[in-house]
């Protein structure tokens, strides 16, 4: 029993005398501790409660965690004024609106730890390929998903099926890893940017399938090899569609992304007022900002603009063959009659195509279709008995209706030939110099050609509407008959006796000597583009370089925002109305391929220590 009892006179072991025993510690008791409660006061302070026991304040900004006896109003405010100073005095809709983020975002850490790594990037690899093809967000999750595991089930084995299950593909999980992708391809659009501090704008506005204004911007600008062309951003216009409206939505993104104004060359859009105005235009708003940069007016825009005049008997003619087409076209019956009666002669065509003002190559298309099946829509108006019949027994209009066909035919043509990616100015502008000197050639012609019995008039009228035309295109391409040849280097370094009319200084003319005597460059411009040789020779021709880029690389025309506009059709239509479109037009219409990598890196759960 001696080892269970405690002695008091217990020597200790060293020999030392006895000693009075050491009183005992007293136990931590946790309900001595005052323990504070949260109070709604404290989100004015930037604080939001967690759902520990007991519970702690959480800063709504930075994450970071108070312990519940330092939940005081004066801990609270010098964490603010210390480590926030700049919020300090926000009201308290301020911390609401940030409190809302914070949850949402993790929330959303939340969902990406519980996924695994590769179904997280399935899920963004789908969600590119959905914005890509301009299809519904909900595709994946009614469709693509339940599409894979089907054919997983019968070509590899359950296991993979249920394996593939676990890809995140909801409606709303798209549309964020949608948004994630978009911000990278910009990202890496503004990253290049201040790398070259150079390029060039091409933008449109308008209105799309619910009425709102959407406003287009597309860069141009140095890549390490070449010219690149990329959309930098699509912003719907909340109230006016003025150029000052127009500016401060540009300007701000600029200044958000850290671009300057003075690194912009040029802007090409049309010709609307909102855009050109000399006081309150977007171009005179962006002057205030760098007076140097250049305006330039969609040339194939002022091309379309330019061959709508015509005389009064061509345009008679043109309106009597668009009656002819909506008589066969509006009524149903009749276009099925007519397809019938197609097929029974053999034609090539089957159908009429109708008439669109707006759009370019509209007039061309109809009336080549309508002249090639003059002789099927003459038996069948004959058929309907309708009076549109003697029209295409009339000599005269078989004969303008023919012409209208040929040129419009031509201006078809070369409407074609200046659309596409890359085309720059210089390009653009000497394709319309060799159409005008085209109908200067055919004006000649028409002289030294003999008069032919019954087609005086005819004559006459083509050549009245031919010269209308060269007119209308010289007025809307002043400077192209100009014949500058000054930038003719550029385009063609090598040509002989280039030097005398480039207009450099005499320092650049003997590098631009230097550059067109050196042969293996000249062998090497024969393999590349103009803009990849320019690029390939700034090391040792920096400045002749950096003229060349500053000619090269401003827009001819804003065929790019037509292209996204149409793209946007597709996207927003009526059944999608309330889709904000911004982001799945950035992946539809560029050719960057999103950084999955870091995108992934920024979605992973940050572990605090």
């Amino acid at each position: 029993m001696d080892r269970f009892l405690i002695r008091n006179n217990k020597k200790p072991n060293d020999g030392t005398q006895n000693s009075e025993p050491a009183p005992k510690k007293k136990k931590y008791d946790e309900s001595s501790v005052k323990v504070r409660r949260y109070l709604s006061e404290y989100l004015g302070l930037g604080f939001s409660a967690t759902k520990s026991d007991p519970v702690n304040a959480q800063w709504v900004l930075c994450g970071q965690v108070l312990a519940n006896s330092f939940m005081k109003p004066a801990h609270m405010n010098r964490h603010l004024s210390t480590v926030h100073p700049s919020h300090v005095g926000k009201p308290i809709e301020f911390f609401e609106r940030k409190q809302e983020a914070f949850a949402s975002n993790c929330l959303e850490i939340a969902k990406v730890a519980s996924v695994s790594s590769k179904a997280l990037r399935a899920s963004y690899a789908v969600s590119y390929l959905v914005a890509k093809q301009k299809k519904p967000h909900t595709i994946a999750e009614c469709l693509i998903l339940p599409a894979l595991v089907k054919v997983s089930e019968i070509m590899l084995d359950t296991k993979t099926a249920t394996a593939l299950q676990s890809i995140p593909v909801s409606n709303n999980t798209i549309s964020r890893r949608i948004e994630d992708i978009a911000s990278d391809i910009v990202m890496q659009i503004i990253e290049q940017i201040k790398l070259t501090k150079m390029f060039a704008l091409q933008l449109d506005e308008s209105t799309d399938v619910s009425g709102e204004a959407q406003l287009i911007v597309f860069v141009r600008y140095q890549d390490c090899s070449d010219i690149r062309e990329n959309i930098l951003f699509c912003q719907n216009l909340q109230s006016r569609t003025t150029g000052e409206e127009l500016f401060k939505v540009i300007d701000k993104f600029f200044a958000e992304g850290g671009i300057l104004w003075d690194w912009c060359l040029s802007v090409c859009s049309d010709g609307a007022a909102a855009l050109t105005g000399k006081n309150n235009g977007l171009m005179a708003w962006i002057r205030k900002k760098n007076p140097k940069v250049k305006w330039l007016h969609c040339i194939i825009h002022r091309q379309a603009l330019a061959s709508k005049r015509m005389n009064a008997h061509l345009h008679e003619t043109l309106n009597e063959a668009v009656k002819v087409i909506n008589f066969i076209k509006a009524r149903p019956l009749n276009s099925r009659m007519f397809k019938l009666l197609c097929q029974e002669m053999g034609s090539e065509h089957q159908h009429l195509l109708l008439h669109t003002e707006v759009r370019w190559l509209s007039r061309g298309k109809i009336l080549n279709r309508l002249f090639k099946l003059r002789l099927e829509v003459h038996m069948f108006l004959l058929e309907q008995k309708s009076a549109f019949s003697s029209l295409f027994e009339n000599q005269d209009w078989v004969c303008r209706l023919a012409y209208l066909a040929d040129i419009f035919d031509k201006l078809n043509d070369l409407n074609l030939s200046m659309q596409g990616f890359r085309t720059e100015e210089l390009s653009l502008n000497s394709k319309m110099c060799a159409f005008i000197k085209k109908l200067e050639f055919c004006l000649k012609r028409f002289k030294e050609t003999a008069e032919i019995d019954n087609l005086n008039t005819i004559c006459d009228c083509i050549r009245e509407h031919l010269t209308k035309l060269r007119d209308e295109l010289v007025s809307y391409f002043p400077s192209i008959m100009n014949q500058d040849r000054t930038q003719d280097w550029i385009q063609n370094p090598f040509v002989e006796d280039v030097t005398s009319s480039s207009g450099l200084s005499d320092k650049l003319t003997e590098n631009l000597i230097e550059l067109a005597s050196d042969r293996a460059l000249e062998m090497k411009f024969q393999n590349v583009t103009v803009s990849q040789f320019w690029l390939e020779v700034k090391g040792k021709y920096k400045e002749l370089s950096k003229i060349a880029m500053s000619a090269l690389l401003p827009f001819g025309s804003t065929y790019l925002c037509e292209v996204s506009f149409s793209a946007m059709s597709l996207i927003k239509t009526k059944h999608r109305n309330r889709l904000s479109v911004q982001n799945d037009l950035i992946i539809a219409v560029s050719d960057i391929e999103p950084r999955f990598d870091n995108i992934l890196a920024k979605k992973q759960p940050q572990v605090s220590h």
